[in-house]
């Protein structure tokens, strides 16, 4: 049994978004299945790492998910994007995941799942983009979110691995809210998405502070899910 992680499916089944206006997202659906499938087994579990539907209700999500729990192997595990605007409370997602027989599909949201020793934590996160106006607001509920994936990830047991949509540290700007909880718990391992095409030079891979940091955006590791745990 093994953990994955692969971010930005960006899948637009059931809307009229197409992805493949963009450079390299050609036929990114059928490379997704392809790569996927040749390497996740049943039993595996993949971390889905936010940007996962375009659908604006969770009603309209139904084709994604469907495409999501039958045509790709494995559990999986979904984390908020920025993008994620079905995204709702977690027992309102639970139940139309119970009531559509979604049964490859849990929602990580203030809470954390263990997975053969790993404690999977994560949220969407948040950054202070160039230009922006710094929003202390979100960036307090999302440290808080943080502390509380954590919290209960610890409470598990497991090595604690973070998964989340927003880079901490991105060119010269670093979330230092999210950053001091990496740090005050000693995650050995982040994994985070939403950097695309030519953004990635900016995007930080590497150690800092004790946390090694991982991109996983699809188009970042050629819509291929990337190993966490063999």
């Amino acid at each position: 049994m093994s953990l994955y992680v692969l971010g930005d499916l960006h899948l637009s089944l059931g809307t009229d978004k197409p992805m493949d206006i963009f450079k390299g997202w050609d036929n990114y659906v059928e490379r997704i299945t392809e790569n996927w499938n040749g390497r996740v087994n049943d039993s595996d579990t993949v971390v889905v790492n936010g940007d996962i539907s375009w659908a604006m209700s969770l009603e309209n999500t139904r084709k994604d998910f469907e495409y999501i729990n039958g045509r790709l192997k494995g559990n999986k595990i979904f984390i908020k994007g920025n993008h994620d605007y079905w995204w709702t409370t977690k027992s309102k997602m639970d139940k139309f995941l119970l009531d559509n027989g979604f049964d490859t599909i849990k929602i990580l949201n203030n809470n954390a799942y263990l997975i053969d020793g790993i404690s999977v934590c994560g949220t969407r996160g948040w950054i202070n983009d160039d230009g922006q106006p710094f929003d202390e607001k979100i960036l307090n509920r999302e440290a808080g979110r943080m502390e509380a994936t954590l919290a209960e990830g610890k409470r598990l047991g497991g090595e604690l691995t973070v998964f989340i949509h927003y880079p901490p540290i991105f060119g010269g700007e670093k979330n230092y809210y999210i950053l001091d909880i990496l740090k005050k718990y000693r995650v050995r391992h982040c994994y985070y998405g939403h950097v695309h095409g030519p953004a990635r030079k900016n995007a930080f891979t590497g150690e800092y502070e004790g946390t090694e940091f991982h991109i996983a955006s699809c188009d970042s590791v050629d819509f291929t899910p990337v190993l966490v745990k063999k």
